[in-house]
């Protein structure tokens, strides 16, 4: 049996179930590290051995740095040919597609399981952002690497283009979730996720330069940020201030929908 017909017998046989955690009352969630997860989240589709190539290939990207790591290195950490690996990913951009894919699902996971927990919006955002920054912790020295994409939307990695739209739709879905059902104008809950998702991806190219310990100034800058986005939400739904509040929010509605920023006008 070649090394491909092993690899496609693994990944039909192999199933991974995700053992999640009690939820707890705290808006930070304990990290969770991604090499035990990576696994669990892929083979929920049968697909184990994506897995074992996926977290072999994150442990060689943290330990050299995504350009030092080859698809040879990763095929041999991950106990598999070169041919066989890369019949499930083409290229280490493939892979990285995939971590894309991973983050978001295992941040819905944790926000999903969480947020029942929570009493207000601000503890539902708090949850929804720092969980975020739980789960890529270990990938700061990635992180960096990638974001020389995202200046490019036409790069398959780059966090604004085409090729990830799905992901970012994902994770607008998850801010979605943390407004729960809060009482917001219609226009300002319509464009809330990615204003929230704009948010989340400034304190992320922080977060990964951050060299204080444990990236603490990025934890306290997103709870004092959030303080001020919970106020300001507040301030939304206030009766006397809506004749100065509802002209600002339709231009800058206005402004978002014709530049092909904000999501289809209300």
């Amino acid at each position: 049996m070649t090394d491909m017909q092993k690899a496609k017998a693994q990944q039909s046989s192999d199933s991974v179930v995700i053992q999640s955690q009690a939820p707890g009352p705290q808006s930070r969630i304990a990290p969770v590290k991604t090499e035990d997860h990576v696994s669990a989240v892929i083979g929920k589709k049968g697909e184990a051995t994506r897995g074992q190539i996926l977290a072999a290939a994150l442990r060689l990207f943290r330990e050299r740095g995504f350009d030092a790591a080859t698809m040879r290195d990763i095929a041999d950490s991950a106990g598999m040919s070169l041919g066989a690996s890369y019949y499930y990913f083409p290229s280490k951009e493939s892979i990285v597609s995939a971590y894309y894919d991973y983050v978001q699902q295992e941040h819905k996971l944790r926000v999903d399981r969480d947020i029942s927990a929570t009493k207000n919006l601000r503890q539902r955002l708090g949850i929804a952002f720092h969980s975020k920054l739980d789960i890529i912790e270990h990938d700061r020295r990635l992180l960096v690497a990638l974001f020389r994409y995202g200046g490019d939307p036409g790069h398959p990695l780059s966090w604004f283009g085409p090729a990830t739209q799905r992901q970012r739709e994902l994770s607008m879905a998850v801010f979605a979730r943390a407004l729960g059902d809060e009482k917001l104008p219609k226009d300002v809950r319509h464009i809330a996720p990615l204003a929230l998702w704009a948010l989340h991806m400034g304190f992320i190219l922080y977060f990964v330069n951050d060299g204080s310990e444990g990236q603490r100034r990025t934890r306290k800058l997103v709870d004092g940020a959030l303080d001020l986005v919970t106020r300001a939400f507040e301030l939304a739904t206030a009766p006397v201030l809506q004749p100065i509040l509802k002209p600002i929010r339709k231009r800058v509605m206005t402004l978002l929908t014709e530049s092909g920023l904000a999501p289809n006008p209300v």
